[in-house]
């Protein structure tokens, strides 16, 4: 018999149909780890924050056709994951499932999937390659105590964290030589979704984790003064962000003349932030401050060492034995997978 492992991927999802972005903003902004106030303060709260962002949020998704494409992609990677992982595999029996953090399939449901696929273990694995405590965390959280909730126990290890993974640096690196081939006086813009200051001043490892990231594809890509630049996208409400901003750093790019090329570099999927944010209205604002040429390289997706660099870290994930990577900063811990890239 062979040995059942169930993998489960995290994700933030996005809402099906124009009918569900209200309800998917309720959850996402009713999560502690974005609004960090009491249950009784932060309900109300995301509730006032999800109706007055309602109308804007349709808008978005009209231009994506009325829903997000991100659970469609997500699958897509899934069967890619669970293909490579049962290549040429006698021993063991790989079945990948999908959570969404803020819209469907939650946790709640999926632990139910996984009970009846009656693995020996689990493996999670967000899709969020830079740890935060707002992404990574509040997913495995989630699954956490639904798994408590459902009485569920089974042995269970997290891949906290890929920033610097050889493969997941390579496919980036590929992807970007096809934007930037046969171009000059360009400016590398590395784009990754932004977080309050305060979050990093927690000990949140996401701003350090992004930087080791680029870092390591400037190290690959080998342009002999290379331009480029980290900056950071959709920022909301009046919190202090980390900084640069990813507009202001285009508004100064494209007025000195330069040719744009935008790596999304902490998203793996297309969503409403690659492709409204950065292919629509970052593209307008270039445009608008004389810009004449604006590439963006794709989100990973389904890249082929992009998975094989995931295929690469489940493997090796199911030889360490039973535990569950700290949430906190993982740097700080033993047994957190980042302090092995």
């Amino acid at each position: 018999m062979k040995k059942k492992i169930a993998v489960v991927l995290f994700n933030l999802g996005g809402p099906d149909k124009l009918a569900s972005v209200k309800p998917f903003l309720f959850n996402l902004f009713n999560d502690p780890a974005i609004l960090n106030f009491p249950g009784i303060i932060r309900f109300p709260l995301a509730k006032l924050i999800a109706n007055r962002r309602t109308p804007i949020a349709k808008k978005i998704y009209e231009k994506l056709g009325g829903s997000s494409p991100i659970l469609k992609l997500t699958i897509n990677q899934s069967e890619k994951l669970k293909k490579k992982l049962n290549e040429n595999n006698s021993l063991d029996e790989y079945k990948c499932f999908i959570v969404m953090r803020c819209w469907h399939p939650r946790a709640s449901k999926v632990i139910k999937e996984v009970k009846l696929f009656d693995p020996e273990e689990a493996i999670l694995l967000p899709l969020y390659p830079q740890f935060s405590a707002s992404t990574s965390a509040s997913s495995i959280k989630e699954w956490e105590d639904d798994c408590k909730i459902n009485n569920y126990e089974i042995k269970t290890s997290t891949i906290c964290c890929y920033p610097t993974d050889n493969n997941f640096i390579k496919a980036h690196v590929l992807e970007i030589n096809k934007k930037i081939k046969g171009i000059d006086n360009f400016k590398l813009i590395f784009s990754a979704h932004g977080l309050p200051e305060k979050n990093i001043k927690k000990g949140d490892p996401y701003q350090w984790q992004v930087e080791q990231t680029v870092n390591e594809i400037v190290k690959f890509l080998n342009i002999e003064n290379l331009d480029w630049v980290l900056s950071y996208q959709s920022r909301v409400g009046p919190l202090k962000w980390i900084r640069p901003s990813t507009e202001n750093v285009i508004i100064e790019n494209a007025k000195l003349g330069k040719h744009l090329v935008i790596v999304p570099v902490a998203f793996v999927s297309e969503h409403s932030e690659t492709l409204v944010e950065l292919d629509i209205e970052y593209k307008k604002l270039a445009e608008k401050n004389g810009c004449g040429f604006y590439k963006r390289v794709p989100a990973l997706g389904i890249e082929e060492n992009f998975i094989k660099g995931l295929t690469a870290l489940v493997l090796k994930q199911e030889t360490r034995g039973n535990f569950v990577s700290s949430l906190i900063c993982p740097n700080k811990y033993v047994k957190c997978p980042c302090l092995e890239l």
